[in-house]
């Protein structure tokens, strides 16, 4: 017999003080004690929320679950969202066959195999920010002159976008991925950077360059094959993704690894092969992308005995998933000798698994090791407690990390 749907809880994005690497508690307690539960959104509608790996996985890869951020009940993560997905919708919002249609754009673009001769690029990115903060001396805020820039710099080049207007960029992007942003701001920062990314595009037609802006007006829009406004809404999507999640990791990850000196010498005297796996811990650990994969049922499911009806919200919560103990041994714990945690759900699973993933991977296995071989002495200018963190936006992170060396 299915069971009575549970009583839902509030959201929450609130991390307990002293333990701001891992998910909220409120949260936290469902991986065992409510796997299925019932959550109430910031609009009072409410979403079936789903803790375990296992279950996520199944889902994701589900025809009967939706990523179609058009259906009525789909659970925007705030009212600034709910007024921009119609401005902003890409095909990570799309189901089959659309989506794949549209993502194939960029499929051959990010590769692992395409992305590694980028490595020697990355490096030489990363050693002029680690020169730099070299010649300012200490002390540093670590997320503007370092975990922030590098990622600019890398997706600023391969799109063909100018670092120089990053300013206008970023701050546009904020409001739009901030959740306390009213649906006014949030809409008129996405016009702008539509507005921005489109005539981007299209001075690309008559001056092309080595780069994928360049590629996606010649290849599709000089031919009919796309618009100018779908160019840039794509070109905003992979402008944003390319720099939140890495500029958190980088910031997040070095401040975790300072707080563990033994696993931070793994990084720093490691081999590739080391790196990697320390990366795809500290991944799997920090879970940067804290508000779940957000789906609408569109049929009935069963899960754990109770009915997830057609038309339901779903949110899958890969922070939790991330922490099941059914997956990872004491997953509360830091251990980047830890092995196979390339199956953790922080880039997603599935067909929208993300595009940028092995972008992103590359970025931290070149940026985390370089840094602390520069600065053997790096250490945290202010204590843990005193540093403030990022909970209301699409991406957790720090607002300023404060090192000296």
């Amino acid at each position: 017999m299915p069971k009575s749907p549970p009583p839902p809880s509030a959201w929450t994005n609130r991390r307990a003080p002293d333990r701001p690497f891992d998910p909220p508690p409120e949260r936290a307690r469902l991986i065992e004690e409510a796997p299925v539960s019932r959550v109430t959104l910031w609009n009072g509608s409410t979403a079936w929320l789903v803790a375990r790996h296992a279950d996520q996985v199944a889902l994701l890869r589900d025809r009967r679950i939706s990523a179609d951020d058009t259906r009525p009940s789909y659970p925007a993560v705030s009212a600034a969202e709910d007024a921009t997905r119609d401005h902003n919708r890409t095909f990570i919002s799309m189901d089959e066959p659309e989506h794949t249609a549209r993502r194939r754009k960029f499929m051959g673009e990010f590769t692992e195999r395409r992305l590694v001769a980028l490595r020697p690029r990355i490096e030489r990115i990363v050693d002029g920010l680690l020169d730099a903060m070299a010649e300012a001396g200490p002390p540093a805020d670590l997320v503007a002159a370092f975990a922030m820039a590098v990622p600019v710099k890398v997706i600023c080049e391969l799109l063909g976008v100018p670092y120089e207007d990053r300013e206008f960029f970023q701050e546009a992007n904020a409001v739009v991925v901030d959740t306390r942003s009213t649906p006014e701001a949030a809409l008129d920062a996405s016009r702008a950077l539509t507005e921005y990314l489109g005539g981007l595009v299209e001075r690309k037609l008559h001056a092309p360059g080595d780069d994928l802006l360049s590629r996606l007006a010649v290849d599709y829009l000089a031919v009919g094959r796309t618009t100018r406004e779908e160019c840039a809404r794509e070109a905003r999507l992979l402008l944003a993704a390319g720099q939140e999640t890495t500029t958190s990791m980088i910031a997040l990850g070095t401040c975790v690894l300072l707080l563990h000196p033994d696993q931070m010498a793994v990084v720093r005297d490691g081999n590739r092969e080391q790196v990697g796996a320390a990366v795809e811990e500290l991944l799997r650990y920090l879970s940067v992308t804290h508000l779940g994969r957000r789906r609408v049922a569109v049929a009935d499911i069963t899960l754990h005995g109770h009915v997830i009806k057609a038309g339901d919200a779903v949110i899958c919560a890969n922070d939790l998933a991330n922490r099941d103990p059914e997956a990872y041994e004491d997953p509360d714990r830091l251990d980047v000798r830890r092995s196979r945690t390339r199956r953790h759900l922080t880039f997603g699973h599935g067909p929208h698994q993300c595009l940028g993933q092995h972008l992103a991977r590359l970025e931290l296995q070149v940026a985390y090791p370089a840094l602390f071989r520069r600065f053997p002495g790096l250490r945290p200018d202010r204590p843990l407690s005193e540093l403030s963190f990022i909970t209301e936006k699409f991406v957790y992170g720090l607002q300023e990390l404060p090192v000296d060396w």
